[in-house]
């Protein structure tokens, strides 16, 4: 008998160690499922509901774009771009080393292009601003931190970047320990929404700070090709 019962308690034990063992390799945290777009401050990392949230409201679509499509916009809109001049002083002191303007109206190829961005980036029932917000950087460039006026567009934008990779770093409006950095790949789309658009500031990092992953990320001209939606018609009263 005593033989069984030690054949038993082996079987127990292996049993217990089998479940163990599932359970510690079933768990996640916020690292196992964070995209590969991402980092994270310890703060925000070790708040699993804020990491999460803003994970979830600021998603990078890489190769958005292909190099065709980039260059049918580029085409487009490079021969308005040349006749400005970049600024180094912005209305609002947001923007370092820029030129901009808005397009209503786009040729057949590239109308297709946006139509796919704002499939992706918004709902069918949501009303969208008209214009299309064109944001040229200049490599020295960098857009410094802010949240964007809630009472010119909506709860989500969506942005194409074209030429350059860069960084975005989005800070807790009410923490700044709380922070990510998000690695925008040329011709890649951003979307950002709720959390990320509300309770965090945005802004692209200057080759000084451009480091992502312990690598140095250099930002050359950026174009950025930007829709957005209506703004709350309660928030145009602002």
């Amino acid at each position: 008998m005593y033989p069984m019962y030690l054949n038993v308690l082996k079987c127990l034990r292996i049993n217990i160690n089998i479940r163990y063992l599932s359970n510690v390799q079933t768990k996640q945290t916020v690292s196992d499922c964070m995209p590969s777009y991402f980092t994270l401050s310890k703060g925000l990392e070790a708040n699993s509901d804020l990491s999460s949230s803003l994970i979830n409201n600021m998603t990078v679509h890489d190769d958005f774009l292909s190099p065709t499509e980039e260059q049918t916009i580029l085409e487009e809109i490079e021969p308005y771009m040349k006749r400005l001049r970049y600024e180094f002083d912005h209305w609002d002191d947001a923007i370092h080393g820029y030129r901009e303007t808005e397009r209503l109206k786009w040729n057949e190829v590239n109308t297709k292009i946006l139509d796919r961005v704002r499939a992706i980036a918004f709902p069918p029932n949501v009303e969208q601003l008209k214009y299309v917000h064109i944001l040229d950087l200049d490599k020295t460039g960098y857009i410094k931190p802010h949240i964007d006026a809630v009472r010119f567009c909506g709860n989500t934008i969506a942005g194409l970047s074209l030429l350059s990779d860069s960084i975005m770093r989005l800070v807790h409006d009410k923490n700044k320990d709380l922070y990510a950095d998000v690695l925008l790949k040329r011709r890649s789309l951003y979307i950002m929404k709720d959390t990320a658009r509300f309770d965090y500031t945005h802004e692209i990092l200057c080759n000084e700070k451009s480091i992502f992953k312990g690598a140095q990320i250099f930002k050359d001209r950026r174009i950025s090709v930007i829709c957005r939606n209506e703004p709350n018609p309660e928030n145009k009263r602002l």
